[in-house]
C-alpha cells in the first residue's frame, strides 16, 4: 500500500482479524451465511495483504494484477449469485471486489516505488501523488463512507421508549452482530485504503 506505514500495519491487523473470523465462520450455520462468510473473509484477507506498506512487500507489476484478477473473478462470481439470490450484501461484495480491482490496478500504475517511500518514510504524505482516478476514488470514498455511517446506525440499539420503535430495529438478528461489526471494520478499512492511495 502506498501510505503511511502505521496505517499500512493497523490496517493489515484489522483486515486479518476480521478475515479470520469470517473463515472460521464459513465452518457454521447455512449454506447461505457460509458462502457469505467466504466472500467477507477473501475480502478481509485480500484487503490484508494489500494493505503491508510497499515498504516491506514489493509485490512487483505482476503482483498488482494477480490481485486484480482475483477479485475480479469474485466480483463476477457474486454478480453472478446476486441474480440468483437478490439480497443486499451481495452487491455490496461485488462493489468492494470492483473497488480492491481498482486499487489494485491504481497502484500498480503508480510512480511510486519502495525504493522512494523508503526514502521518504517521515514525509510519506507529503511527497504521495495521489494514485487512481479522483472521480471513481471519490464515489468509492462516499459509497464506503454511506455504508459505514450507516451500518454503524444500525449497530446502535434504539431506546424502547422510542415512539413507533422496538428496540431491536435496525439491528441485524441475534448472532450475526459479530459478522455486521465485521463487515463494518472492513468498510472502515476500505475507507482507509481509499483515503491512502
Amino acid at each position: 500500500m502506498h501510505g503511511p506505514p502505521l496505517v499500512g500495519w493497523l490496517l493489515v491487523v484489522l483486515c486479518t482479524t476480521t478475515g479470520a473470523y469470517c473463515l472460521f465462520s464459513t465452518r457454521a450455520g447455512a449454506a447461505g451465511e457460509r458462502r457469505a462468510a467466504g466472500g467477507d473473509a477473501l475480502m478481509g484477507l485480500g484487503m490484508a495483504v494489500m494493505a503491508v506498506p510497499a515498504t516491506v512487500l514489493h509485490t512487483r507489476p505482476w503482483g498488482y494484477a494477480l490481485f486484480a484478477v482475483v477479485f475480479g473473478v469474485a466480483g463476477l462470481h457474486t454478480l453472478v449469485r446476486a441474480r440468483k439470490e437478490p439480497e443486499a450484501h451481495h452487491l455490496h461484495h461485488a462493489v468492494g471486489a470492483f473497488a480492491m480491482v481498482y486499487m489494485a490496478l491504481a497502484m500498480a500504475e503508480s510512480p511510486a516505488t519502495p525504493a522512494a517511500q523508503a526514502a521518504h518514510a517521515g514525509h510519506a504524505a507529503a511527497a504521495h501523488e495521489p494514485a487512481g482516478t479522483p472521480l471513481l476514488t471519490g464515489l468509492l470514498l462516499v459509497y464506503f463512507a454511506v455504508y459505514v455511517v450507516r451500518g454503524a446506525a444500525m449497530m446502535v440499539p434504539v431506546p424502547a421508549g422510542a415512539p413507533g420503535r422496538s428496540c431491536v430495529r435496525g439491528r441485524p438478528p441475534g448472532g450475526r452482530e459479530l459478522t455486521h461489526a465485521c463487515r463494518l471494520s472492513m468498510g472502515i478499512g476500505m475507507l482507509a485504503m481509499l483515503l491512502t492511495m
